[in-house]
C-alpha cells in the first residue's frame, strides 16, 4: 500500500447532481473543488479526502451510478489540481464505490466508516462488507490503502457488536486482524467534536500492537494538533480550516498553514 500521510484536509463537495441540494450549477461544484484543493495544498497538508458532504440525506450503503460518475470526475480534477496524497470517501457508506472511484481517478486511499460489524445511524443499521472492499480492491489491482472508522461519529453500537465506545481497543483487533485495513480512525461522537482522551489513548495502544496507523478523524483546532500529534499517527481536519469554522464553508489557506504550523 501506499506510503499514508499525517496531516489530511476535507475537501467536502457540495450538494451533486441528483441531491436534493444541487442548485444546478456544475460549473460552480468544480471551482469549489479547485478551490478547496488548493488552498489546502498551498496551506501545506500532505494529504486530503474528497467526500460527497452535501449529498445529504445520504444514501445507507449502495450510491447511485450518476454519484459514482460525479466524484470520479471531481476526485481526478483534485488529483490534477494538486501534488499531495488524495483519498475518497463515498457517504453514507459505499466503499466499493469509494475504491472503484480511487482506482479511476488514481487516488491513494479511501475512508470507510463502517468496514465490519454493524451500526446504528440516522440511516438504519450499517453493516460493514469488508469482504467485498477487499476482494474489489484485488480484482481492480489498486494500489490504494483502506482506513477504516472504529465506532464511527453519527452512530451507535448495535447491541453489544464490538467497537463500542468506551471498550478498550474499540474494536480495533476486527478491523485489522479480520477486516484488513490498513490504518484506523477515530472520532468524536460528531462531526467538528473531539474524541474523548480515554477513548483516544485506548485505541492508540491498540493499534500500536498491531503495527497500524491511528488518525483522529474529528474536533482538531491548532491548539489540540499538537498533543493529538503526540498520541496518534495523524489528523483528519475539517471544520477548523474552514471560513469562520462553519463546516460547509470555503477552506481557508490562512487556517490550514496556522494548524500546519501548530502540528
Amino acid at each position: 500500500m501506499t506510503d499514508l500521510p499525517r496531516i489530511v484536509g476535507m475537501v467536502h463537495l457540495p450538494s451533486l447532481p441528483g441531491a436534493p441540494g444541487f442548485d444546478g450549477d456544475r460549473g460552480a461544484i468544480r471551482r469549489r473543488v479547485r478551490a478547496d484543493a488548493r488552498a489546502l495544498a498551498d496551506g501545506g497538508v500532505d494529504g486530503l479526502i474528497v467526500e460527497n458532504f452535501g449529498d445529504a440525506p445520504f444514501h445507507p450503503d449502495d450510491v447511485p451510478e450518476h454519484v459514482v460518475a460525479s466524484m470520479t470526475d471531481l476526485t481526478g480534477l483534485v488529483r490534477r489540481e494538486v501534488d499531495c496524497r488524495v483519498g475518497v470517501n463515498v457517504l453514507r457508506n459505499d466503499a466499493t464505490a469509494a475504491v472503484s472511484v480511487a482506482a479511476a481517478a488514481g487516488a491513494d486511499f479511501v475512508r470507510v466508516n463502517v468496514h465490519t460489524g454493524a451500526r446504528v445511524t440516522d440511516q438504519g443499521v450499517i453493516e460493514g462488507r469488508a469482504n467485498e472492499t477487499l476482494r474489489l480492491r484485488d480484482r481492480l489491482d489498486a494500489d490504494v490503502s483502506i482506513l477504516a472508522d472504529t465506532g464511527v461519529k453519527h452512530s451507535a453500537p448495535l447491541g453489544g457488536a464490538s467497537g463500542e465506545r468506551g471498550v478498550a481497543g474499540d474494536g480495533v483487533d476486527d478491523l485489522v486482524d479480520r477486516g484488513l485495513a490498513d490504518g484506523v480512525i477515530v472520532s468524536g461522537p460528531r462531526t467538528g467534536e473531539a474524541v474523548e482522551t480515554d477513548r483516544l489513548e485506548a485505541v492508540a495502544e491498540r493499534c500500536a500492537e498491531r503495527g497500524v496507523p491511528l488518525y483522529v478523524g474529528s474536533g482538531v483546532t491548532p491548539e489540540t494538533a499538537p498533543e493529538l500529534l503526540s498520541v496518534a499517527d495523524g489528523v483528519i481536519v475539517g471544520t477548523a480550516l474552514k471560513r469562520g469554522g462553519e463546516t460547509t464553508a470555503p477552506v481557508e489557506e490562512a487556517r490550514v498553514r496556522r494548524l500546519v504550523d501548530a502540528a
